[in-house]
């Protein structure tokens, strides 16, 4: 019988299994139960969600960092981003003062103009990370910043808007939030709305 409403692709959690894990992340098993009654297995990543941030310059300059990610092998270009932090009460960060406190130490920057661009998951498949989005404008270098924090290795590099476009283009870019934001960007520039883009 087809599938035709959302509801019938809805599965119930039976239970979940918690795996010995990480610091920031939980890893789990769970069970549950499809719209027809089947029982089925989930592995999954519980992830508090993250920020990333396009921070673009009055030169038309957008701040990228470059960093090496196990995962993958390699050393990545990436817009500024991190992960919300768990408060002391078990609640997670708001993204906008995330977003401020990784834009300061990724690249030494402070912007005060923020816009939330969007929200969106990085790999339903698999993991419940939220992705929270902004533009950062009106950005300076805050004179007061002496570095990165010793556990993030990574090089700023500071890249006219139409260049980074270009690296997306090209597949120099292969990181995804760094792609869904230097084009999500353009079209708002296209469209406009982005002053420092003109």
């Amino acid at each position: 019988m087809p599938i035709e409403r959302d509801d019938d692709l809805v599965e119930q959690l039976v239970r979940r299994q918690v795996l010995p894990g990480g610091t920031y992340l939980t890893f789990a098993r769970d069970t549950v139960v499809t719209s027809d009654g089947l029982e089925r297995g989930r592995d999954i990543v519980v992830h508090p969600g993250a920020v990333t941030i396009v921070a673009i310059l009055a030169d038309r300059q957008v701040l990228l960092v470059r960093q090496y990610r196990h995962p993958s092998g390699e050393v990545l270009v990436e817009l500024p981003a991190g992960t919300l932090d768990m408060m002391g009460d078990g609640s997670v960060e708001e993204p906008l003062p995330a977003a401020q406190r990784e834009l300061f130490e990724e690249t030494g920057h402070r912007a005060a103009t923020w816009t939330k661009l969007c929200e969106f998951f990085t790999a339903p498949g698999f993991a419940s990370e939220l992705m929270h989005m902004f533009l950062a404008t009106d950005v300076t270098p805050d004179p007061s910043y002496d570095g990165p924090e010793e556990d993030e290795r990574l090089i700023l590099e500071k890249v006219g808007f139409d260049d980074a476009l270009a690296k997306a283009d090209d597949g120099t870019i292969r990181d995804a939030k760094t792609l869904l934001g230097l084009y999500l960007v353009d079209r708002l520039a296209r469209a406009g709305k982005i002053r420092e883009l003109a």
